[in-house]
């Protein structure tokens, strides 16, 4: 079983190593990345793709240096490679306006503000990884035990 990546990004070490251990329930079926920014999740994305992976999840802060997160999701989304790669904004600081703007421009699936809840971050993770095994088209047999299980009902019903 190939795992799917999830890809972390926040310019603070403390909160990114939070998300980290947070996701580590994950680790079993997904490969957790983390970067530190912007450029170095895209420079990331590019080398997984060129190797054949499957970015199943961008996780990103909102407030960085160089691009903010909702320009960071907007360029994911634009970009053909990444069509079914789902978007989370995990922020603290974002206003009202960029929550607006990276729902529309962006296409974020999630939005989390910090502190997040544990439980909740989970959920939503394993719930959007197992829409994107449906949107891609991939075999989900081989998650099956690690899935959303509404998710699964819902795509097998249709």
């Amino acid at each position: 079983m190939d795992k799917l990546n999830v890809i972390c990004v926040d310019d603070q070490r403390e909160v990114l190593s939070a998300v980290l251990q947070d996701l580590e329930p994950l680790a079993e079926w997904l490969n957790i990345e983390d970067c530190e920014s912007a450029d170095e999740v895209l420079a990331l994305m590019d080398e997984l793709d060129s190797e054949g992976e499957y970015i199943a999840l961008l996780i990103s802060d909102h407030v960085m240096p160089g691009k903010t997160g909702v320009e960071l999701l907007t360029e994911v989304s634009q970009d053909r490679r990444f069509t079914h790669t789902k978007k989370i904004l995990l922020t603290g600081q974002a206003t009202h306006g960029d929550t607006i703007q990276a729902i529309n421009s962006a296409g974020i699936n999630q939005y989390f503000e910090k502190p997040w809840q544990v439980e909740q971050l989970l959920e939503s993770v394993t719930r959007l990884v197992t829409e994107y095994i449906f949107d891609s088209g991939l075999d989900y047999t081989d998650y099956h035990s690690y899935l959303d299980q509404q998710v699964v009902l819902d795509n097998l019903r249709v």
